[in-house]
């Protein structure tokens, strides 16, 4: 940085000018185009509502190196392409720039993307509206400063990119690692480090059906949902929130409606019977909670005699999965009823072993989540020192600003004299 200080001293003393982003560019709309219209074989990336591609089309009408901004869906969120594109109609983009980098105007539009998402309007599909963007103020230094800064951003952006990379790849390998040895554990093989706790003659091989009973739970909406009320889990939070087990809910519901619903109580697991895809279906979380707890009608409540814990990991292991999946039915929302779950066949040993298999998979699980946690949060760390560094090197002192710290200096030398 102490070259770009050097510059910014040399180049523009008493400090840099800001305008209006609409005086700097020329904000232009793109051009409607239908997903029938995109080309099969097309290699110009379209951009409409997201920041990755609509498609593909055969030709572009923006040039390579150029700002775009998304005006609905992914309202606000700022992109850059190296290549020529095809910019639909909620895709805006910054031409004709006076003064400004292009990729300079786009590190530093990231600067304000707080700002920008405060302004969006919320609703069936965000928008956001050009006047929000078309005046914010860009700082404008000269080129030579700009290319410097743009410089310095590209590399530090490839190296976090890099590492990041690389922190994904690491949790990845680790996640595969924990899923393997769990499987093995669970099919009752002969793992390498001595994991079989049974010999094969005291498993028996029985389906959920035999195990335990089903029972569906009871529709409700998140209209009901209160900060205090019936504890309860929807059958959304299986996927985004529980794991292994649960003692404690993150969602509660309606008292009034308590004669309704039907409840998991302590020991019972609860199944999830409905996704988007069919290897979303069918695992489990063992409510280990000393109060009853309401089940969405998307789930079963599954009572049976085994420990909990045990069959909430067997609901995780792959070829579980492979065994339900013909008992899938599939569409917009893919489901398996109590019939087509109670076919799925798992080894049951001893509650004993069962015991001693949970505490060692508790231990896998308790790594595998630390991993989870210590490895997206030195992500997130880098990610927070890039912006950190991107940001102190796009503020600039305003002309004016300096110009009055220098006439204040000069003020209180020509006092001091006196």
């Amino acid at each position: 940085m102490s070259k770009i200080d050097n510059m910014i001293a040399k180049l523009c003393p008493n400090g840099v000018e800001y305008k209006a982003l609409g005086d700097v560019s020329k904000i232009n709309r793109g051009v409607r185009v239908t997903r029938d219209m995109l080309a099969i074989d097309g290699k110009i990336p379209v951009y409409q509502n997201a920041l990755t591609p609509l498609g593909y089309f055969d030709k572009s009408n923006r040039k390579a190196y150029s700002v775009y901004l998304i005006g609905a869906g992914a309202a606000g969120k700022i992109g850059f392409s190296d290549i020529e594109f095809w910019a639909a109609d909620d895709c805006y983009t910054f031409d004709d720039l006076n003064q400004i980098d292009d990729k300079f105007l786009y590190y530093f539009l990231q600067t304000q993307q707080n700002y920008i998402d405060t302004r969006v309007r919320k609703g069936s599909i965000p928008r956001i509206s050009r006047d929000v963007f078309e005046k914010i103020k860009v700082p404008v230094p000269p080129l030579e400063v700009q290319r410097e800064i743009v410089q310095v951003l590209d590399s530090f952006t490839m190296l976090t990119a890099e590492l990041s990379a690389e922190l994904s790849a690491e949790l990845s390998a680790r996640k595969k690692q924990y899923e393997y040895y769990r499987d093995q554990l669970l099919s009752f093989n002969n793992v390498r480090g001595g994991l079989t706790f049974a010999n094969p003659e005291s498993v028996r091989w029985m389906t959920l059906g035999e195990i335990g009973t089903f029972e569906r739970g009871r529709r409700f909406v998140h209209a009901d949902d209160r900060d205090e009320g019936i504890p309860c889990i929807h059958y959304g939070e299986l996927y985004t929130h529980y794991g292994i087990w649960a003692d404690k809910v993150k969602t509660h519901i309606n008292p009034d409606i308590t004669t309704k619903l039907r409840y998991a109580e302590k020991g019972d697991v609860v199944i999830v019977a409905a996704g988007e895809n069919n290897t979303d279906i069918g695992v489990g979380v063992a409510w280990l909670g000393n109060e009853k707890v309401a089940v969405h009608d998307a789930c079963f409540i599954f009572r049976h005699k085994q420990n909990p814990k045990y069959i909430s990991y067997l609901l995780r292991t792959n070829g579980y999965h492979q065994e339900i999946k013909k008992h899938v039915s599939e569409g917009k929302i893919c489901s398996i009823s109590a019939e087509g779950l109670a076919k799925a066949k798992f080894p049951v040993p001893p509650i004993e072993i069962q015991n001693r298999i949970v505490k060692v998979l508790d231990n896998f699980d308790s790594i595998c989540s630390d991993l989870q946690i210590g490895l997206p949060a030195e992500i997130d760390a880098r990610k927070k020192q890039y912006e950190y560094y991107r940001d102190l090197l796009l503020s600039f002192e305003p002309i004016g600003t300096v110009l009055a710290k220098q006439a204040s200096k000069q003020a209180s030398k020509q006092a001091s004299k006196q």
